[in-house]
């Protein structure tokens, strides 16, 4: 597929390039808490500004309605972007109307805006194949004749949205440098990867990795299990779990999981329970085999962050997924920062799957260059390894 470096070298100088990064992060009122997504965007944007390319850029953030909501205004985002890039960054106040063209029209050479919040219009998200290119034609449009599109949001890349996949189709369109890095490492570990091969998965709910989990297993020499998601399989071989996190309805499937690669699958042996889900709950390290009655697991335990360790520090490739406990809170933070500590410590080439493991790595503040590297996409990531076609892609790969 085409990516950034064809289009630099065909020069971009005075010429119009919608990019579509993956801005979507996690605020506290106007606040970004943590801007990882913004700094990842950052190498494509400075490129195409430095050459002298006009830089419109689309993107969403949270999930608003359909319609514009202020708690979901890229003007955080922009505030950002702009004192990362060290300019002045312009904000439209809506998607393809006035106030976007305005600011299109505004730019000059290496100028850079941003178009509020695409999903404040419905048809972004539209399973309606005619009213997604309605969008895209219109987003085509404001960009006019000789514009190109870089599609650099992996975030977005597993939907078919207009934004992501049919303007992809109407204009001349190239692989940003984080999709294409995103990509080549997927690759990578879809492969032939260097063994031992070890994954890590947390997160809350098997049916969210279920999938992920049935693809992996036959390709991995290890796949550890956390989080919440770990008490259904506790539960599948019979053990009382307490008030923990469990979904009665995935207690077959992991039981069947378990029968067949018991020999791959490693649970822990010991978790932190607590009397309540809160920050100052009353907690202690137990058995995995003897969660009290009206306490939940939140955390994997030392015992557990010892067996994990050891097989992270053999293996050769990693790839972790979920956070092992509720790491927000200190109390239940230990077994996410072992694991963490345990992949930065190997010798392993190491993917963190973005979304929450992503997070993790800053709020505990372990070192980002400890890991090879770190998804901007954590979804995208998991539906990529299940080897689900990812739509943003293909369409990529098609070429226009």
């Amino acid at each position: 597929m085409k990516n950034l470096d064809d289009l630099l070298s065909a020069g971009v100088r005075g010429r119009r390039v919608l990019v579509r990064a993956d801005l979507n992060v996690p605020l506290d009122g106007d606040r970004i808490t943590d801007d990882g997504r913004v700094r990842a965007s950052l190498p494509t944007i400075s490129q195409l500004a430095e050459a002298g390319a006009q830089v419109v850029v689309t993107a969403h953030l949270g999930r608003p309605k359909g319609a514009p909501e202020p708690k979901y205004s890229l003007a955080p985002v922009a505030r950002r972007l702009g004192e990362l890039l060290g300019t002045e960054v312009a904000l439209a106040g809506d998607l393809v109307g006035g106030s976007a063209k305005a600011a299109v029209d505004g730019l000059a050479d290496g100028g850079v805006a941003v178009l509020e919040n695409v999903r404040f219009d419905p048809r972004e998200t539209s399973k309606d194949d005619a009213e997604r290119e309605a969008l895209a034609g219109e987003l085509a449009a404001l960009v006019g004749d000789g514009a190109a599109f870089v599609s650099d949001g992996f975030g977005v890349v597993h939907r078919k949205q207009a934004s992501v996949y049919d303007i992809a189709e109407l204009l001349p369109s190239y692989a940003g440098g984080l999709v294409l890095s995103e990509v080549e490492v997927l690759r990578t570990l879809t492969g032939d990867p260097q063994r031992p091969y070890a994954v890590v998965l947390g997160g809350s709910k098997v049916s969210d990795k279920l999938a992920v989990i049935q693809a992996l297993l036959p390709k991995v020499d290890k796949l550890l299990i956390g989080g919440g998601m770990a008490y259904t399989f506790l539960a599948a071989q019979g053990y009382g779990i307490g008030s923990s996190l469990v979904q009665e309805d995935q207690i077959e499937s992991t039981r069947a999981l378990l029968a067949e690669h018991g020999d791959k699958l490693v649970l822990p042996v010991d978790v932190v329970v607590a009397d309540r889900f809160a920050a100052d709950a009353d907690h202690r390290v137990v058995s995995a085999e003897a969660i009290p009655d009206g306490w939940m697991g939140l955390d994997i335990g030392p015992r557990s962050v010892g067996e994990f360790a050891a097989i992270l520090g053999g293996a050769q490739t990693v790839f972790w997924n979920g956070p092992a406990g509720v790491f927000e809170f200190e109390a239940f933070a230990a077994g996410t920062r072992g694991v963490a500590q345990a992949i930065v410590d190997s010798d392993a080439f190491s993917v963190v799957g973005g979304g929450d493991s992503a997070a993790a790595v800053r709020s505990l503040g372990l070192p980002e260059d400890g890991f090879s590297h770190i998804s901007t996409g954590g979804g995208a990531s998991l539906e990529y390894l299940e080897g689900k076609d990812l739509p943003g892609v293909a369409v990529l790969e098609g070429g226009n």
